[in-house]
């Protein structure tokens, strides 16, 4: 038996007991870009037994600053995250199972990969995922870290069902996000210290040391040197929607949630079908090629138009580049792909 872990089990709140809860627990990542897989690859070098990676996009160049699993050939040939991710990570330690699933965080996809879950990490870049993450979480029992960063300022909160407030209670709806990574940039120390944190707090929760979980919403700007806490247990609210008495997780209805999504700073719209049936990708291939320049690969195909670019996903989904007019994209699609 090799030493793979000796250090790690050292450390006296895992030792060798915890080590051995970590190989039978199974870990969610939603979203698997910066924060997503940062988070991942920590958590799969832990020893973790199982971790699922669930992300909708592709590798693009403007992600290799920050988001480390992936490299210029992955961006180069678009593959989508949570291929290249899994194809990683299975390098990094082989006996993990990985599980990385090219799709949509939306309720009914998510509540289908759940039931076995033991915690899941946010790392999304939207709060309609995340409050779709909290009601799974308030259903189902399994504790979730929430985390977000842009520029240098970072946030993470371990939220814990029917001991913790929830999002819900803390945010009493969406929020409008104006300021994104894709905005106002970010710097990588930003990311490494949000996936510290919210692997730190997995790994505690994994292991059953509850009493180490934080209990304070944290704030941080690594640039200015500056460092919150907020105490937010008296935010829990009895009459909360999605963790309160009479909770009906309003979340995880199909009309609360996103159907056409504007990729904030990205100039880009996801048009997401109401029936995800897929598309034929070398049939659309050869349909296309008239309108564009074609690319393709296994899961995705790209096609370059003069003034915009689409990008189509095996499972339906559909990235229109170059506008983020809804209607605009809407006639697009329709009048190449209805």
């Amino acid at each position: 038996m090799n030493d793979r872990y000796s250090r790690q089990q050292l450390f006296q709140p895992i030792g060798e007991k915890g080590q051995e809860l970590l190989q039978q627990k199974h870990v969610l990542i939603v979203g698997a870009g910066a924060l997503g897989s940062a988070s991942a690859e920590a958590i799969v070098r832990a020893g973790v037994g199982k971790v699922t990676i669930v992300d909708r996009d592709y590798v693009e160049w403007s992600n290799l600053q920050r988001q480390q699993l992936y490299s210029e050939e992955e961006a180069e040939q678009k593959i989508p995250k949570a291929v290249a991710a899994q194809d990683r990570l299975k390098r990094i330690n082989s006996n993990v199972e990985i599980h990385g699933i090219v799709m949509d965080a939306r309720a009914e996809s998510l509540e289908g990969i759940v039931h076995d879950v033991d915690v899941m990490i946010d790392g999304t870049d939207n709060f309609d995922i995340r409050f779709v993450i909290n009601d799974l979480s308030q259903k189902y029992k399994i504790p979730w870290i929430y985390g977000s960063c842009v520029g240098s300022y970072g946030t993470t909160y371990t939220i814990i069902p029917e001991k913790t407030p929830c999002l819900h209670c803390l945010m009493q709806s969406v929020p409008n996000m104006t300021i994104t990574c894709d905005t106002a940039g970010i710097i990588s120390p930003t990311v490494q210290m949000v996936a510290a944190y919210q692997v730190a707090e997995a790994l505690k929760i994994l292991v059953g040391d509850w009493n180490a979980v934080c209990k304070t919403y944290r704030t941080f700007d690594v640039w200015n040197n500056q460092h919150y806490e907020m105490r937010v247990q008296n935010a829990k609210k009895d009459d909360c929607p999605s963790c309160g008495e009479h909770a009906d997780h309003p979340y995880l209805s199909y009309e609360n949630q996103t159907k056409v999504d504007v990729l904030c700073g990205r100039n880009a719209v996801q048009i997401r079908p109401v029936r995800l049936d897929g598309y034929n990708l070398d049939y659309l291939a050869q349909q296309l090629q008239k309108h564009g320049t074609i690319q393709q690969n296994p899961y995705l195909l790209s096609c370059q138009l003069k003034d915009y670019r689409l990008v189509i996903f095996k499972d339906g989904r559909v990235l229109v580049h170059g506008t983020n007019d809804v209607q605009q994209a809407k006639n697009l699609y329709y009048s190449l792909l209805g």
